[in-house]
């Protein structure tokens, strides 16, 4: 069979023929035109949105979009060009911005850029990071990031280690399985606090465990006392205990210490929820508040959350490698014994995924570009924000924030109308008030039910402040507008928020001027 000559060319534009691959060597150069066009459309498509959100909720969201997109595989293709200018135009004109100061609802974090760039790279090279001939240098940079985290996590254990997942989800899953084979023959009974993440009970389903003992809380942190009886009561069996440094509510952190010293009594073992507190190592200043942590067995750390990484950075650090044991598995295309043998590294085993992408790439390019103590002054210039903004809360009569030290970075509060109604018509404002800022495309702010300093639970707005350069001034306008909704919404001139006449959303934005934007 004769082989073909020179490149293969495909359709890119109508009219005209060129290459359709990144890689290569003449694959930058395509990629170069090509990324002129999405970054091009992304900064009219910003401007053309106007804040933090697009308004007239999601069926004006989905009419514009769809007449974007749709058909999404027609029968002839547009081009490159044409396909990317129209579906990036509709993505960012229809995105949640995390960039915008005004969008603090979720641990939600803005990209630094050198991450995002990093991630072009990851993307054009497409390494998959299961074997070692398709992730020769990638596999490299892997090894090193995960050693400089295992090591910043538990600094003093003779032989750390990590893993890069895709988030939170996978790491407590992974955490849950490793203590499933450390017990065997078990059963393994794990326990968690009342605060803790939804991922934790999921994975205890997903590996056929007893659902988790929920243990109480008090003020949103583990209760140390309710604990020990807990523990006490499982008379020696198998246990695994769970506490949450960074609680998604609230932004709390369990008293680790305390826990600590509970589950080593009763010979149990701890693993720690740190996915949003545990940047908070990256500070001399603020590491102390992660006191204990390195007393877990395993660790979860998110870099997509406070670690301004692009969706996914998730890691997974263990006191020693030697518990990752379990996740060994010998398959002859990807690690055969006499390929390990001669010395081809074997990555097979550094996850529960086969294929999976060189997420390693871009913490290690934001690691090298920052240094530690960049980081620091990013995690820290969050924290300081928080308690600023908190103050800005306490300073104004019409807003109340949950009583209380902040949370990390997260900030609870309410219109004080809502708390001069009855409970359920106060929620109700509350709820109201967040819902019209959404639909107006004015505000992203969470909600959370937390505890009063009166021991009732009440609904709250919550601001997650992950904005690693935004100053508290960029923010105090965001407390006007809550104010404001919250006496319409009290007065019941509210309608829910930015609905048009046709029941669907209005494509109409709230004047630019009234927005809050960069």
């Amino acid at each position: 069979m004769e082989r073909a000559q020179g490149p293969v060319q495909f359709p890119l534009e109508r009219g005209g023929t060129g290459d359709l691959l990144a890689g290569g060597a003449d694959g930058p150069g395509r990629l170069r035109a090509l990324t002129s066009v999405v970054l091009d459309t992304l900064e009219t498509a910003a401007r053309a949105r106007g804040g933090p959100l697009p308004a007239g909720g999601p069926d004006a969201v989905a009419r514009r979009t769809t007449a974007l997109c749709d058909p999404v595989l027609p029968e002839e293709g547009v081009g490159a060009e044409a396909a990317l200018t129209d579906l990036v135009r509709a993505v960012a004109e229809g995105a949640a911005d995390p960039a915008d100061p005004a969008c603090v609802a979720h641990l939600h974090c803005p990209p630094l850029a050198v991450a995002v760039a990093a991630e072009v790279a990851g993307a054009a090279l497409n390494p998959s990071m299961d074997s070692w001939d398709q992730a020769p240098a990638a596999g490299v940079i892997e090894e090193l990031t995960t050693a400089a985290l295992a090591r910043l996590v538990h600094p003093d254990a003779p032989a750390p280690d990590a893993l890069i997942t895709s988030g939170g989800t996978e790491s407590n899953l992974v955490a849950l399985l490793l203590a499933r084979e450390r017990s065997a023959p078990g059963p393994l009974r794990v326990m968690t606090g009342a605060n803790a993440h939804h991922s934790v009970h999921r994975a205890a389903w997903m590996l056929g465990l007893p659902a988790p003992v929920v243990v109480p809380c008090t003020d949103g942190r583990i209760d140390p006392a309710a604990l020990d009886r807990t523990l006490a009561a499982l008379d020696g069996a198998p246990a695994l205990v769970v506490a949450t440094a960074g609680t998604t509510d609230e932004g709390r952190i369990d008293p680790l210490p305390e826990i600590a010293d509970i589950a080593e009594r009763y010979g149990a073992e701890l693993h720690v929820d740190a996915a949003y507190g545990g940047p908070l190592l990256f500070s001399e200043r603020l590491a102390p508040l992660l006191k204990g942590l390195d007393r877990a067995v395993s660790v979860t750390f998110d870099l997509h959350k406070l670690g301004w990484q692009p969706v996914a950075a998730g890691v997974l650090a263990v006191a020693d490698t030697a518990l990752l044991a379990p996740l060994s598995l010998r398959t002859d295309y990807l690690n055969a014994d006499d390929d390990t043998e001669a010395g081809l590294p074997d990555l097979l085993g550094r996850s529960i995924r086969t294929t999976r992408r060189p997420d390693a790439l871009k913490i290690a390019a934001t690691f090298r570009a920052l240094g530690r103590r960049g980081l620091s002054e990013l995690v820290e210039h969050c924290v300081r924000t928080a308690e600023e903004f908190g103050r800005a809360v306490d300073a104004r009569p019409a807003l109340r924030r949950r009583p209380g030290p902040i949370g990390i970075s997260t900030v609870l509060f309410r219109p004080v109308v809502a708390d001069a109604l009855g409970p359920e018509a106060g929620d109700a404002v509350v709820a109201e008030v967040r819902r019209t800022l959404l639909l107006d495309g004015r505000a992203v702010l969470g909600r959370a039910v937390a505890e009063d300093g009166d021991g009732h639970h009440r609904l709250w707005l919550k601001a997650t402040l992950l904005h690693p350069v935004a100053a508290t001034a960029d923010l105090l306008p965001l407390l006007d507008l809550v104010a404001e909704a919250a006496e319409r919404a009290a007065s019941g001139e509210g309608d829910g928020g930015g609905g048009d006449s046709e029941g669907g959303g209005g494509d109409t934005a709230a004047p630019a001027e009234e927005r809050l934007s960069p």
